[in-house]
């Protein structure tokens, strides 16, 4: 019988989901970014200290401040709802009733259970019911979903499920192609291999609209 600790590695091991959303606290937003940078900061100094790391080094001294304003700015920015990109939608004034799909958007994630780089495309398409949105609210609910520790089955689901709110429809797809460091450049060490991720709504279940999608995404558009 394995104790928790050994379980808690293999299902961090095998990228395994245990909820389809993010599990983040209720109290995450009471202390300022500010203040959650100084934190973590000083636990990044412990951790290099630990390690054996000169924090008196020139090259050193800066490191814990940059890592703590990138967890907190930049890398997992998406955490916090007030980041949340606005999908404002437009009447589908020109009655384009056919399948849009916006392909190629940069994935720039981080793995939950080893704080290692996600990076691939993903692809996102949908049908209209009345509403269009703009194309760059695509990719920048791609981004917000993206910078926060993932995994990548529900950052998909995420993208699909937050289109379908913002459009009033069930027609979206998402699919993402990605490279996990966890399993590239530690583990395994498979430095070829890459994940593919899908969420098909409404239409999209539908073989024929699936198999339409996927010849738009293997389409070369190199320009």
């Amino acid at each position: 019988m394995i104790n928790n600790e050994e379980f808690q590695d293999e299902i961090g091991n095998n990228h395994i989901s245990t909820s389809a959303k993010n599990p983040v606290r209720d109290d995450a937003f009471d202390i300022s970014d500010d203040e959650k940078i100084e934190r973590i900061k000083k636990q990044v100094e412990k951790i290099l200290i630990t390690l054996g790391m000169d924090l008196t080094d020139d090259s050193l001294k800066g490191t814990p401040n940059r890592v703590a304003k990138m967890f907190v700015k930049e890398i997992f920015g998406g955490l916090n709802p007030t980041k949340k990109p606005s999908a404002s939608t437009f009447e589908n004034g020109y009655k384009y009733g056919e399948m849009l799909v916006e392909k190629n958007i940069t994935v720039y994630s981080t793995c939950e259970h080893h704080l290692l780089p996600i990076i691939g495309r993903a692809h996102v398409a949908y049908i209209s019911n009345g509403r269009v949105v703009g194309l760059s609210k695509i990719n920048r609910i791609v981004e917000y979903y993206s910078k926060r520790p993932q995994v990548q089955e529900r950052l998909t689901m995420q993208i699909v499920q937050e289109l379908q709110i913002a459009l009033g429809t069930e027609d979206v797809a998402c699919i993402i192609d990605a490279k996990h460091l966890c399993v590239n450049s530690r583990g395994i060490k498979d430095i070829e291999s890459s994940t593919v991720t899908s969420e098909f709504g409404g239409k999209f279940k539908n073989e024929q609209t699936r198999r339409e999608l996927l010849q738009y995404i293997q389409l070369d558009t190199k320009f």
